[in-house]
């Protein structure tokens, strides 16, 4: 049976011409005010507790254009304008649907810079891109090809902090395939001094990326605070260079969570992680630097979509089930156990290292949910004495090897 194609989007960096950054700068800008003019008109039409769709947007696009004050719009491209009235309308879809919070206005020093085309806004024909309003095709630096035959059905033209422009198209990749399916299971435990523990005893360690460029961010911050605010060139050079700091964190710590991501999802079928709540995690001011520079939310996501793409499981286990704490031999359930102890023996004579333990406890915690449905949420101790998650865990994982 057929199965519908990948969607992927491939991005590159490309450098712009004067005339083209210029035109570009241009469709950013009017992209904002369409996108907040829309915003307000939606805000105020909400007060009245009337209900403004895409549709009427639109129109309200149309009549902006016919105005002397708005009278620029026309000197850009129609169809990214079109695109952010169709983003704001899913902005306030996920709103109504409780899937996340009112839209908020697009800040020209804090928003993203991009403008998205259909197929009706640019050409690609011979691996060469060319825009709307644009007479030249786009200088694409082509990293890596395109898939074989591939037809962009849309375009997203980008600008960083700092500076750097880029393009990403999104087409069907044939390449993209489920995999043969495996029996092969991972528990996979997030950390600090380890970015993942295994439960095949692996550990892969935490690269660290932000400390590593730390003296080099603090220079380049110095350098910003020393500038006036109205010194404009030099604040904004200064600003440029904290920016190409900060890139160069992120890409680094994106490349090498992109291989890990893959390898993990190619050698496994099933993959076992925790729930963890990472924004909470983060008020915890001692060590909120180091778990923003591990990126664990990023690397869920990475594992998710990709075993979407390549037909794997992702098992998320509850994020109260103890897995640092239950030993994973017996299953006896310790008490206590300080972020500092991190090897520790059982009462049956079994000593774990506490990483190890704890991917081992969330891999047959989520094969048990993969096979019964049980939940792994802990519970009370029952008036035995024993504990409940004992003996849920037992029952669960009965007849499923022992780790």
């Amino acid at each position: 049976m057929a199965t519908d194609l990948v969607k992927r989007a491939f991005k590159y960096r490309f450098h712009p011409t004067d005339a083209q950054a210029a035109e570009l700068s241009r469709t950013f800008g009017c992209v904002r005010k369409v996108y907040n003019l829309a915003l307000a008109a939606r805000t105020e039409a909400w007060a009245r507790q009337e209900r403004v769709n895409y549709n009427a947007t639109s129109a309200m696009l149309t009549a902006w254009k016919r105005t002397e004050e708005l009278a620029f719009l026309n000197e850009v491209s129609s169809v990214p304008l079109q695109q952010t009235l169709r983003h704001l309308q899913g902005a306030f879809t996920n709103f109504f649907a409780k899937r996340a919070r009112y839209p908020r206005f697009k800040s020209r020093k804090k928003s993203r810079a991009s403008a998205e085309y259909t197929t009706s806004g640019f050409r690609f024909r011979d691996g060469r891109l060319t825009l709307a309003k644009m007479t030249d095709a786009l200088d694409i630096v082509w990293s890596r090809p395109l898939p074989k035959g591939a037809k962009p059905s849309t375009v997203t033209v980008s600008r960083d902090a700092a500076g750097r422009w880029f393009v990403s198209m999104l087409v069907e990749d044939p390449a993209v395939r489920p995999l043969p399916a495996t029996d092969t299971a991972v528990g996979i435990d997030v950390g600090l001094d380890h970015l993942l523990t295994l439960s095949t005893g692996e550990k892969v360690s935490n690269p660290r990326h932000e400390r590593k460029d730390r003296a080099r961010l603090a220079k380049a911050q110095r350098e910003l605070a020393r500038k006036a605010e109205g010194d404009g060139a030099n604040r904004a050079k200064a600003r440029r260079r904290v920016a190409r700091v900060h890139a160069r964190i992120a890409d680094r710590r994106r490349d090498h969570l992109h291989k890990l991501t893959t390898r993990l999802v190619r050698e496994n079928q099933t993959l076992v992680i925790e729930d963890l709540t990472v924004r909470n995690m983060v008020r915890n001011h001692m060590l909120a630097r180091a778990i923003s520079d591990a990126s664990w939310a990023e690397f869920r996501s990475m594992l998710e979509y990709k075993a979407a793409w390549y037909g794997r499981d992702v098992v998320v286990v509850d994020r109260f089930f103890p897995s640092s704490r239950l030993c994973s031999a017996c299953g006896t359930l310790q008490q206590n156990m300080p972020l500092h102890v991190r090897t520790w023996t059982c009462d049956c004579g079994t000593t774990h290292d506490r990483d190890v333990n704890a991917a081992k406890n969330l891999k047959a915690a989520g094969l048990a949910v993969s096979a019964c449905g049980a939940g792994v949420r802990p519970q009370r101790s029952t008036p035995g004495g024993q504990s409940a998650v004992k003996q849920e865990t037992q029952r669960a994982t009965a007849g499923t090897p022992r780790l």
